[in-house]
């Protein structure tokens, strides 16, 4: 199997095997548009669901207990603030953790009364913390200010280095398509978002964006000189590029997503580490769609917006006409040369023929036995 996928990639690398990705860009585009549908419909339906650091409110404790049941916190809560629909998960096999709005201090001291009692433990074991609704607001504009800063500047270093804005706008369209991809999942599952989360956020823009400018490199290197070539057309450049680089950024994927995925389900559902769900789960869909986006997305999109140049038209139309004329003279095919009597054959070269031109003629072969050079009879030998 190694053999075999090593070979592989070094046919993508040689050209020797190619997979079309921008000539279908077109439904690489749909099937985007399909999924940030889908992720938008499920921020309006469902919606986020922010946690106690974003929305504010108490939070209970419950560690060492017997049973994790949480029809007995929601019971004790219920029974001291009627009104109040708390939010309970398990933490590890021994708490038990118990959210709820924001309460009164007689309040907070009466629920870690009835959470002591009705899992059989001592009220040192309840655990209470207020946060206060000011400080979620702080840290909801901070982290949509720090992903505006951040795009800013990735937006002017991509324009800077490649210089050309179009790879900048291209690679922030693949970091926009990553993102609601992200929140769209976690608005479908339902997990918490809290600070955790929004650094795994900016954790897999960083990546996505590095995958993309490793795509990107490649494809400035392969049409630096694309202007004065008539071998292949811009976009063909590109293609070869991003098959160069596509096992490099499938081995990069698997190796990140391996102890990602090993956090995500093993830690977080088998072990029921229920802390790490916000950070795994961002890192996990985040880098999933970060690779997708670099090949599928940013990439065709670039050679999009570049096809529409002028100089890239009249490229991709010299190297046309040159595939049309060596249509017409396959290389190895066999035209005559000369009139009358004189018909002489001659093998032509056609693909060292400059652009524009006809293919030059290889040398005459040699008249045949029994003809002279004028075309008269000569002596045979016998």
């Amino acid at each position: 199997m190694m053999p075999s996928f090593a070979q592989f990639g070094n046919d993508l690398y040689t050209g020797k095997r190619s997979i079309d990705f921008i000539e279908r860009r077109r439904t690489w585009y749909v099937i985007a548009a399909v999924a940030v549908l889908v992720s938008l419909g499920a921020l309006g339906i469902n919606r986020l669901n922010p946690g106690i650091e974003f929305r504010g409110g108490s939070e209970f404790t419950v560690s060492k207990v017997a049973t994790t049941d949480q029809g007995l916190a929601r019971d004790a809560v219920r029974a001291i603030v009627p009104n109040n629909e708390p939010r309970i998960s398990s933490v590890g096999d021994n708490s038990v953790r118990i959210q709820t709005d924001q309460l009164s201090d007689a309040e907070t001291e009466e629920v870690q009364a009835a959470l002591a009692k009705a899992y059989s433990v001592p009220e040192t074991q309840v655990s209470s913390s207020f946060v206060g609704p000011s400080w979620g607001e702080d840290v909801t504009n901070k982290a949509l200010t720090g992903l505006a800063v951040f795009l800013v500047l990735v937006s002017l270093v991509i324009a800077l280095y490649f210089r050309t804005w179009k790879m900048a706008a291209a690679g922030i369209v693949a970091l926009l398509h990553d993102l609601l991809l992200t929140v769209g999942v976690y608005a479908l599952v339902g997990f918490e978002v809290t600070p955790a989360t929004v650094i795994g956020f900016l954790t897999i823009l960083g990546y996505s964006l590095y995958d993309t400018v490793v795509v990107f490199d490649k494809v400035r290197e392969n049409t630096e000189h694309v202007l004065a070539s008539t071998k292949r057309t811009y976009a063909e450049a590109a293609n070869l590029a991003v098959n160069q680089t596509l096992v490099r950024s499938i081995n990069t994927s698997v190796v990140a997503l391996l102890p990602v995925a090993s956090i995500l389900f093993i830690g977080a559902f088998v072990l029921g580490a229920g802390t790490l769900k916000d950070i795994s789960l961002a890192l996990f869909v985040g880098i999933a769609a970060g690779t997708y986006s670099s090949i599928f997305i940013a990439t065709p999109l670039l050679v999009t917006l570049r096809s529409r140049e002028p100089e890239i038209q009249q490229q991709a139309a010299r190297v046309a006409r040159r595939r049309a004329e060596q249509g017409d003279r396959p290389e190895g095919a066999l035209v005559t040369v000369g009139a009358g009597e004189d018909v002489q054959e001659a093998t032509v070269a056609t693909a060292a023929a400059p652009t524009g031109r006809p293919a030059a003629p290889a040398q005459r072969q040699q008249p045949r036995k029994g003809t002279s050079r004028g075309g008269r009879p000569g002596n045979r030998k016998r």
